[in-house]
């Protein structure tokens, strides 16, 4: 049986960190017994790679720098025009946002094969860039037989999709099981850990140190935080330094980036994880999920249009106050942190939410299934 041939175009793609490309490899390496897919994608250096990674072929375009968050690449308009005409997709998976590759498969795309865009996120930071994007972009949806989006929440407030409601579906991100698996070794780790800080209970952050992370929140809340606790920042990126600067506290410990093996030791070692992002750039919270799966108990901002305040329903999975207010957040933190009982409740539901709605066994037979009705249509 010929199988039907989906190419993914994502920004980047595993072994590089971050919530889209977590999203695309799970799809892929979930629904290949049943679709061939390949991926093309942008390298994080200026070299060309073709790898495999069980089994997909990832074309890694090199790029020549970034520009307002978009890695230029002069090559990558010539290879994918290639890889479309030798790999024939019947279905071409666009993660976006993705500006320029978004106009590169406009101008690329055979009519004859269906386009299913991935739609993780408005642009939002860079609005000046977007005012010349935005037409491209709205003939980009025109174009687009599908749209998934991540959440309800993100789908009623995004302007961009307010026109193509009727095109879209609710997908969820996902978590892989697989990625927070624990076994023995896992186990006497993380009691490792929390003996390491003399058994202190555990405040936990993890993401990119960028401005819409709201991490100088966190650390402003320390002070409103009464319990004996330590708070770690696991990550790193361009703020990072003025983080440090603005830190007083022997309580908050920065620790730099962590392997995808110790997220899953960190997460099930804290009592509360701190995810105080500020902006709708953060659209849904990969990592959100995969604490709420480890039993960390979330404490978030209220974010307008985000997918974040969605994914941890107030007062039920976790604790959500108003945005930048960093003493409530503290005394969020500090609630969690002296009643066990509430906190126990809490993490019990996340742990639920996450198994019902947010795994990608959960999650599979939707995929499956939209890119079997786009096949109907060929």
């Amino acid at each position: 049986m010929i199988k039907v041939k989906i190419l993914h175009i994502s920004k980047y793609y595993p072994p590089y960190r971050g919530g889209i490309e977590d999203v695309c490899y799970n799809i892929v390496n979930n629904t290949s017994n049943h679709f061939e897919q390949n991926v093309i994608c942008f390298n994080n250096n200026n070299h060309n790679e073709v790898t495999k990674i069980n089994g997909i072929e990832i074309v890694r375009v090199g790029i020549l720098k970034k520009i307002a968050n978009q890695p230029i690449s002069i090559s990558f308009y010539r290879i994918l025009k290639e890889y479309i005409k030798t790999y024939n997709p019947d279905i071409i998976h666009l993660h976006l946002p993705n500006p320029l590759i978004s106009l590169f498969v406009l101008i690329l795309i055979p009519k004859s094969v269906k386009l299913l865009l991935h739609w993780h996120s408005d642009i939002v930071a860079q609005k000046n860039i977007y005012r010349l994007f935005s037409p491209i972009e709205q003939y980009l949806l025109r174009r687009a037989n599908k749209i998934l989006v991540t959440s309800p929440l993100y789908l009623e407030d995004s302007k961009p999709l307010s026109k193509f409601h009727k095109k879209t579906v609710i997908i969820p991100n996902m978590i892989s099981l697989e990625k927070m698996r624990l076994d023995k070794e896992s186990e006497e780790k993380i009691n490792k850990l929390i003996s390491s800080y003399d058994r202190k209970k555990i405040v936990f952050f993890l993401g990119r140190h960028v401005a819409y992370k709201g991490i100088e929140y966190l650390i402003k809340s320390e002070k409103y935080i009464k319990s004996d606790c330590i708070i770690l920042i696991a990550g790193e990126g361009p703020i990072t330094p003025q983080l440090k600067k603005i830190t007083n506290s022997n309580r908050i410990k920065f620790i730099g980036r962590i392997t995808d093996e110790d997220i899953k030791i960190y997460m099930n070692a804290a009592s509360v994880f701190a995810f105080p992002s500020i902006t709708k750039n953060e659209a849904f919270g990969v990592v959100l999920a995969e604490a709420m799966y480890s039993k960390a108990v979330p404490v978030t901002f209220t974010i307008k249009g985000s997918g974040v305040n969605w994914v941890n329903i107030n007062n039920i999975t976790g604790i959500e106050v108003e945005n930048r207010n960093e003493k409530e957040f503290g005394k969020a933190i500090d609630l969690l942190l002296k009643n066990d009982k509430l906190r126990s409740k809490l993490a019990n539901n996340a742990y639920k939410r996450v198994q019902d709605n947010f795994t990608m066994e959960t999650i599979k037979n939707k995929i499956e299934f939209i890119y079997s009705t786009l096949l109907k249509e060929i």
